[in-house]
């Protein structure tokens, strides 16, 4: 009799200890630790991501997302054509290969700090980018032509992407963008070296 009054006593103390976890829990916010008012919980704090950033990331993310974007195209139109010199279809598969996981890594950040994905109307990069005349007379050239193209406007490209990365380099904030930054300018400048060879000798 005693041994069951003791078992019955237990399973009594366990249903309130229950009852008062279950009632703390329910009145404290999501986020927060008891004892901690809903306004100084885990919630208040910003996220990393969406706050590491200064208007400098913001610009060179949105601006290289579409530069990339343009290198990626040129390659293609290399990669497409017939009877291409091996060096330069190498040339373009190297650099679609580097900057098409980029530019979603960057429309990721730019998401993630929720940041436009697409420049203000009205900016432009200049000789950073290819105009639409010279995009088309890339495409209906074959041959050495082709290449000699490819090569000299890809130069001007990089060397453009490289001045952005380095101004990113001198004012940006956030540490992943800034790492994209450098390795961008290591990356670019020994290819800018590579393509000024090869056009050296076609």
């Amino acid at each position: 009799m005693k041994k069951t009054l003791t078992i019955s006593a237990l399973g009594i103390a366990a249903a309130i200890a229950l009852a008062g976890c279950a009632g703390n829990s329910g009145s404290s916010p999501a986020g927060t630790m008891p004892g901690m008012s809903g306004g100084m919980g885990m919630s208040s704090s910003p996220a990393p991501a969406a706050s590491d950033h200064n208007a400098a990331d913001t610009m060179f993310t949105q601006e290289m997302i579409p530069h990339h974007a343009q290198a990626v195209e040129m390659s293609d139109m290399m990669l497409k054509k017939q009877s291409m010199d091996a060096r330069i279809a190498a040339l373009a598969t190297k650099i679609k290969a580097a900057q098409a996981p980029e530019i979603e890594k960057m429309t990721v950040w730019l998401k993630t700090w929720n940041e436009p994905t697409q420049m203000a109307g009205g900016h432009s990069m200049g000789d950073a980018m290819m105009g639409g005349d010279d995009l088309t007379k890339l495409d209906a050239a074959q041959g050495t032509d082709a290449a000699k193209l490819f090569l000299t406007r890809m130069i001007a490209h990089h060397e453009g992407a490289v001045m952005m990365a380095k101004t990113e380099s001198s004012q940006g904030k956030n540490p992943e963008a800034l790492i994209l930054s450098k390795a961008i300018v290591t990356s670019q400048e020994a290819e800018i070296q590579e393509m000024k060879a090869l056009l050296a000798n076609l």
